[in-house]
């Protein structure tokens, strides 16, 4: 299998990484079938976990790729590559978040955030996850695509173990999607297919991030930079603050501290 997978183009590659964590924020979704509600203290762990995640990916997966990549290309001091990508990826999600409209995880409908609308609660906290997962199909992608330039700082075994880490953070925003609505009265197949829905664009976004670094190289450490500073924008501006919004910021915090300690372990080892 591992073989096979080897053999194929960075941007199949790409789409079926891609595919995994789109399939694992579904089985997050999942939940729905089973519970009706989770406990806040288990979804405010789950989110700090995704933030720990999506930190330790931004650095190993992305970051130091790119600036290893800028030294040894010698064109630019390596840091400026990192630093003009990094801050670009941060300004591309915060652009979005002030155009589409959506809602965070505990806050009412009137809360909304992006340009106004009459959406329903549901559509706007979709967007939201949705949101989200743009950046981290973008990641996976430009990993993958990566690959085709035969880099040291670029491996297959990183470019795994960055899927994995992305697919493990997307099982709890799967059931931070459909369980509340099925606790607002959603039924079960409905709230399910809200909640996978949200991942549907990392296939997209992957696919999109590989072509684009396949097809300009001196894109690519910009490119994974770009990545890094889209995912620390949702790390800090919404996985934090919603996992510390309730009385386990201690509990959320260590989960956060287990996911960054998980996904630098996958880095190290497989990359």
């Amino acid at each position: 299998m591992y073989d096979w997978f080897v053999s194929l183009s960075p941007i199949v590659q790409a789409v079926l990484a891609t595919c995994f964590t789109w399939f694992v924020t579904a089985l997050g979704a999942a939940i729905v079938f089973v519970f009706k509600k989770i406990s806040r203290v288990v979804l405010d762990m789950m989110l700090g976990f995704a933030a720990g995640v999506m930190i330790a990916a931004s650095f190993w997966s992305l970051l130091a790729p790119a600036i290893k990549m800028a030294e040894l290309e010698g064109k630019v001091p390596s840091w400026v590559p990192a630093v003009v990508g990094f801050v670009a990826g941060g300004m591309f999600i915060y652009g979005i978040n002030r155009v589409i409209p959506h809602i965070h995880l505990g806050k009412k409908k009137d809360k909304f955030e992006g340009i106004k609308t009459r959406w329903r609660r549901s559509v706007l906290l979709v967007l939201a996850i949705t949101l989200h997962n743009i950046p981290e199909g973008l990641a996976v992608g430009v990993a993958f695509g990566a690959l085709a330039y035969d880099l040291p700082s670029a491996s297959i075994g990183g470019a795994i173990a960055l899927a994995i880490g992305i697919g493990l953070q997307n099982f709890p925003e799967g059931i931070s999607v459909s369980v509340p609505l099925r606790r607002e009265g959603m039924s079960r197949a409905r709230a399910f297919w809200y909640g996978q829905l949200s991942g549907i664009v990392e296939p997209i976004a992957g696919f999109i991030g590989a072509a684009a670094v396949l097809f300009i190289k001196p894109l690519l450490p910009y490119a994974l930079s770009f990545a890094a500073g889209a995912m620390i924008f949702v790390v800090v501006e919404e996985l934090i603050p919603e996992s510390q919004m309730e009385k386990h910021k201690n509990l959320a915090t260590i989960g956060a501290i287990l996911g960054f300690a998980i996904m630098m372990t996958l880095d190290v080892a497989l990359g």
